[in-house]
């Protein structure tokens, strides 16, 4: 049996670190979302994330060990198929 590698996303994929592009929280559908699964908009993003591929590992860079544990909790959102397809629409 082959396992694959892990694929890591090194970059700030919530957007935080730059200020002139819209970040993850800032859209309305993820926010929506968000809502709806008692879950932050930062764990959408970074649940849509791992929802790629099974060798996806995020790497969360924060100072905060609150935001490290509600960033590590994104594993725990369950995203349907429709919200996948809802979130790989946006631009």
């Amino acid at each position: 049996m082959s396992v694959a590698s892990p694929t890591c996303v090194p970059f700030f994929p919530l957007g935080s670190a730059f200020e002139h592009l819209p970040k993850v929280g800032d859209d309305r559908t993820v926010r929506r979302l968000a809502a709806e699964r008692g879950a932050t908009p930062a764990q959408v993003g970074l649940a849509w994330l791992l929802a790629r591929a099974e060798n996806v590992l995020l790497i969360p860079g924060t100072s905060s060990i609150a935001h490290l544990e509600e960033n590590t909790a994104a594993r725990d959102v369950t995203l349907t198929d429709d919200d996948l397809m809802t979130l790989n629409a946006l631009r």
